[in-house]
């Protein structure tokens, strides 16, 4: 029988605590959704659907919902259109300035984001992009852009190019050997790219904020919503952001498994 040394046990145990206290906001949350109260109270004095019943049948809420998702997916869909040609020119190109490039791809996440929506503030207003979903979707895949450049150049990085230059060696062009040979080895980055995108965009609010005008966003009406009136249809919302949340998540490790070298 193999025993487990001692260091394995005590990296164990952290890592078992850690797991302990980012679950903890849970435990409230859940049970206040359910709570009969009329307001935020823990433990709920008695259980009851309403809020989410509140929610479900409010075109108030339900509205930003809906844009909140398609402001998600464009940015989804735009970040990864600009950031996987941009992630193969800094693996694959040499040319000066490359590393310079890159690191400021990265620089959406160094900027505060309320420094960088006065910045685009400024710009969409002579753009006439303020109230606009699509304004915001653009600014949205703006702060989306360095997750998926890093990942797909972690993944191009890990790739071995020989396996693409085969494919070109027989005859393939050089588009059907990065479709049929590329992509497919790199897709467990794709879809993490893919889920960071689209849930760094759902879960936004200081960009849309500034660039939403009446438009509200899902986060900028729950932000109102806290400002004016505090009930647990919060509570709700959220414990459904999270429901959903879980699902993006097993549906990413479902179809981002596969990929690398063949034999790893």
């Amino acid at each position: 029988m193999r025993r487990l040394r001692p260091g394995r046990l005590l990296l164990a145990g952290v890592a078992g605590l850690v797991y302990l206290f980012l679950q903890l906001p849970l435990l409230i949350v859940f049970p206040i959704s359910f709570s009969s109260a009329q307001y935020l109270q823990f433990p709920p004095p008695g259980w009851s659907l309403q809020w989410y019943e509140r929610y479900l049948n409010s075109p108030n809420w339900l509205t930003p919902t809906w844009l909140s998702l398609e402001v998600a997916v464009a940015t989804t869909v735009l970040s990864l259109l600009l950031g996987v040609p941009l992630a193969f020119g800094l693996t694959r190109a040499r040319f000066w300035g490359r590393d310079a490039i890159e690191k400021l791809s990265m620089a959406p996440i160094v900027v505060p984001t309320i420094v960088l929506s006065i910045a685009l503030y400024g710009l969409f207003a002579k753009l006439r992009l303020i109230g606009v979903w699509y304004g915001i979707a653009v600014a949205h895949t703006l702060l989306a852009l360095p997750f998926v450049v890093a990942l797909v150049v972690a993944g191009l990085r890990d790739f071995d190019v020989n396996q693409e230059l085969a494919a070109l060696g027989l005859g393939a062009s050089l588009w059907r050997a990065v479709w049929h040979v590329t992509l497919p080895q790199i897709r467990p980055s794709l879809v993490s790219a893919a889920f960071l995108a689209f849930i760094s965009s759902f879960d936004e609010l200081v960009v849309a904020m500034f660039l939403g005008g009446a438009n509200m966003t899902l986060p900028k009406k729950m932000f109102d919503n806290i400002r004016m009136e505090i009930d647990p249809t919060i509570a709700a919302i959220s414990a459904l952001q999270i429901v959903l949340v879980s699902a993006l998540l097993a549906l990413a490790a479902r179809f981002g498994r596969g990929g690398g070298m063949p034999g790893r």
